[in-house]
C-alpha cells in the first residue's frame, strides 16, 4: 500500500477516537476518584466490551501466530485459554473484592487492608513494571504491523498514537477509556470477524491441510495441530499469563467502574467469550504458515498469509491495529498512573501530577519502544543490552514475581489467611523456585530461575512457575494457621 494513503488512515482513525475520547473528556469535571475509576457507572455491556478491547492490544496479531509458528496443538490452545482465564477469575474474586472494599481502584489497595503497606508496595511495583513493559511492547508492535503492512515508518504511528492517546486520557481519565472502548471493541469485532472471513472463505480446505501439517523448511518449528507433545509449555503459557495479568490494573479499575457485581460478573464472562475463539483462531493461523515453509520473520507468522492481499484489506488491517494499539495503550496509560499515584505514593498524589505523570511516560515508552542500546546493564535480570530478547526476559521476571504473589493476595479471601502468612507465602513462592532449581541442579541455578525462569529453548519453563504458585500458596496456609493475625 501507498505509504501516504496508510498515513491517511492511520489520522482518520485516531482522528474518531480521539473525537470520542475529547467528547468524554468534556462531559463534566472529573475529581481524583472519577479519573482513576469512574464508579459505578458502567452495565456490563460496556464492562464487557471494555475488558475485550482493552484486552486485545495489538500483539494479536504478533504473539499468537508466532507461538503457533513454533508450538503445536497446546501451544495454541495454552495462549488462547491464557487469554481468557484472567476475565474468568475476575468474574469471581472481583465482586469478592469489591464488596470488601468498595472504594478500591486496584487491587493493592485491598491488599493494603488485608495485608499491610509494605505489601500494597510491592504489588503495586510488580503491576508497573508488568504494565510498563507492555505499554512500549504495544509501540513496538504498532511500529512493525504498519511498516510490515505499508512500509510506513514505525516512529510515526507511535508518535500518532501516544500523542493522540494521551490527549484525551490526560483529560478525560478512565471515563474516556471506557467511551472509546466501545467503539474500538464494535470496531476490532467486525473487521477481525470480515477479515478471517474473508480469509478462510478462499482455499479453506488448503488452509486446513497446512493447519495439520509440518514445517517443511525450519527445524525450530513444529507448528502444526497434529503436533501434542506440546502440553507442558502450553500449560506454562496459562500460569505465567494468568499470574500477570491478575496484576493488570486496568481490568481492577473495570471492576470498580461496573455498577453491580452482577454487571461485572457477566461482563467479565462476555470478555472471555470473545477473546478465546479469537486467540485460538489466530494461533491457528500460525501454524497454517509454518505448514507453508520458514519464514524470515515468525513473530510476525501472521502477516506472510496477507502478504498478497488487495488494497482494501490491508486498508481495513491498519485501521484495525491503530483500533488495537489504541484500545491497550489508552487503558495502560491510566492504569500505570492508578498505580502509582494510589499504590507506590500513597494516594498523596493529586490530579494535575497524575496528568503529568500520564503525558510524561509516553515520550519514554516510546523511546524504550524503538530499541535503543542503553548505556547500562541489568545483570540479576541477565540483560546486557537492551533489545527484543531484553523486554521478553523482563516480561518472565515480572510473570513469576506475579506467579509468587498471586495465590496469597487471593487466598485472603479467605478469612483464616492472615497478613504475615501471606507475605511469607509471597516469599516462600521465590525461595521455592530456588529450591526446584537447587535440587534438579544447583543453588546458582536456583538463583538464576528467579531472573531467567526459562528452559533450554528459552522458553516458559513449566515447572519454575509451579514451583512458585504451589510453594506459595502451601505456605501462606500454613504459615497463616500458624501465626494468625490477633
Amino acid at each position: 500500500m501507498d505509504t501516504n494513503i496508510a498515513y491517511g488512515l492511520m489520522i482518520a482513525t485516531l482522528g474518531v477516537f480521539g473525537y470520542i475520547g475529547y467528547q468524554a473528556s468534556n462531559a463534566k469535571e472529573l475529581e481524583a476518584d472519577e479519573y482513576l475509576s469512574a464508579r459505578g457507572s458502567q452495565d456490563w455491556l460496556r464492562i464487557g466490551l471494555s475488558l475485550f478491547a482493552s484486552g486485545m492490544g495489538i500483539w494479536i496479531l504478533f504473539g499468537p501466530s508466532e507461538v503457533g509458528y513454533y508450538g503445536g496443538f497446546w501451544d495454541v490452545v495454552g495462549y488462547a485459554v491464557s487469554s481468557a482465564t484472567p476475565f474468568i477469575l475476575l468474574a469471581y474474586v472481583g465482586p469478592k473484592i469489591r464488596d470488601r472494599l468498595p472504594t478500591g481502584v486496584t487491587l493493592a489497595d485491598y491488599v493494603r487492608i488485608r495485608l499491610g503497606r509494605p505489601m500494597q508496595i510491592y504489588v503495586g511495583l510488580i503491576s508497573v513494571l508488568y504494565m510498563f513493559t507492555f505499554l512500549f511492547a504495544e509501540f513496538t508492535a504498532i511500529g512493525k504491523a504498519t511498516e510490515t503492512l505499508s512500509d510506513a515508518e514505525p516512529l510515526v504511528p507511535m508518535f500518532l498514537i501516544g500523542v493522540v492517546t494521551a490527549a484525551y486520557i490526560t483529560q478525560g481519565g478512565l471515563p474516556a477509556s471506557l467511551a472509546t472502548d466501545r467503539i474500538q471493541a464494535w470496531t476490532i469485532l467486525f473487521l477481525v470477524i470480515a477479515l478471517l472471513l474473508t480469509l478462510f472463505g478462499g482455499d479453506i480446505n488448503g488452509l486446513i491441510s497446512d493447519a495439520k501439517a509440518y514445517n517443511p523448511e525450519d527445524s525450530w518449528s513444529i507448528g502444526s495441530m497434529s503436533y501434542m507433545d506440546s502440553f507442558k509449555s502450553g500449560l506454562a503459557l496459562v500460569v505465567a499469563i494468568t499470574a500477570a495479568e491478575m496484576f493488570s490494573q486496568g481490568n481492577w479499575q473495570r471492576a470498580w467502574a461496573s455498577e453491580s457485581d452482577k454487571a461485572l460478573t457477566k461482563g467479565a464472562w462476555l470478555a472471555a467469550a470473545l477473546v478465546l475463539p479469537l486467540v485460538l483462531v489466530m494461533g491457528v493461523l500460525g501454524t497454517v504458515v509454518a505448514g507453508q515453509g520458514a519464514v524470515d520473520d515468525p513473530s510476525a507468522a501472521f502477516f506472510y498469509l496477507i502478504d498478497d492481499a488487495g488494497v482494501l484489506f490491508v486498508a481495513a488491517f491498519i485501521v484495525l491495529a491503530i483500533a488495537l494499539a489504541c484500545s491497550s495503550v489508552d487503558t495502560l496509560q491510566n492504569a500505570v498512573v492508578a498505580s502509582i499515584s494510589r499504590d507506590l505514593s500513597d494516594s498523596k498524589m493529586d490530579l494535575q501530577n497524575a496528568r503529568y505523570l500520564t503525558v510524561g511516560m509516553i515520550p519514554v515508552a516510546i523511546y524504550l519502544a524503538t530499541g535503543p542500546t542503553l548505556p547500562f546493564t541489568i545483570p540479576l535480570i541477565g540483560i546486557s543490552a537492551f533489545d527484543a530478547g531484553g523486554v521478553f526476559q523482563i516480561f518472565l521476571f515480572a510473570d513469576l514475581l506475579a506467579a509468587a504473589t498471586v495465590m496469597p493476595v487471593l487466598l485472603t479471601l479467605w478469612n483464616r489467611i492472615s497478613s504475615q502468612g501471606a507475605l511469607l507465602g509471597a516469599v516462600s513462592g521465590l525461595l521455592s523456585v530456588v529450591a526446584y532449581g537447587t535440587v534438579t541442579g544447583d543453588l546458582r541455578e536456583g538463583i538464576e530461575y528467579i531472573f531467567s525462569p526459562t528452559n533450554e529453548f528459552g522458553l516458559a519453563n513449566l515447572e519454575v512457575f509451579l514451583s512458585a504458585v504451589i510453594g506459595s500458596t502451601i505456605m501462606t496456609i500454613i504459615c497463616s494457621l500458624l501465626i494468625p493475625d490477633e
